[in-house]
């Protein structure tokens, strides 16, 4: 086999030719119709658009709210705390023990359970239920 004796594939389509007479079935008007926007050379209607009415996108009312910041922020129950077995608990020992996400910078511990064990808990925002359960075992916060 040499590459002078290999042709194209026959089963392939050739490509349409349109405005080339009466006999090509795609002549005259070329498979636009007659008249009109779209019949005309050179139109692009956006996308969204209506014929100037108010596209749909703009007819529905807008509303809630996603926040950036919620991505980098996390909440943790203090029944989790328990797990760690540890007193001293930050930021990075969370991260360490996969708890919470490496690309969190923000921690709020909430009152969900109970704890018995004090903790010293450092750089972590607590919610003030969490804050009397902590200080009630004898724990402390440091901001």
């Amino acid at each position: 086999m040499y590459l002078n004796t290999i042709f194209k594939n026959s089963c392939q389509k050739k490509k349409k030719r349109v405005g080339r007479g009466i006999g090509s079935g795609l002549g005259k008007t070329a498979g636009r119709g007659h008249k009109g926007q779209k019949s005309r050379t050179g139109s692009r209607i956006k996308r969204g658009f209506e014929g100037g009415q108010t596209p749909l996108y703009r007819r529905i009312p807008k509303f809630g709210f996603n926040s950036k910041k919620k991505k980098y922020r996390s909440e943790l129950k203090l029944s989790e705390l328990l797990k760690l077995n540890k007193k001293f608990i930050d930021l990075n020992l969370l991260k360490k023990r996969n708890i919470i996400k490496s690309y969190i910078k923000c921690v709020k511990i909430i009152s969900s359970g109970k704890i018995s064990t004090p903790l010293i808990i450092k750089g972590l925002s607590v919610t003030q239920g969490a804050r009397l359960w902590i200080e009630s075992c004898g724990g402390k916060i440091e901001e």
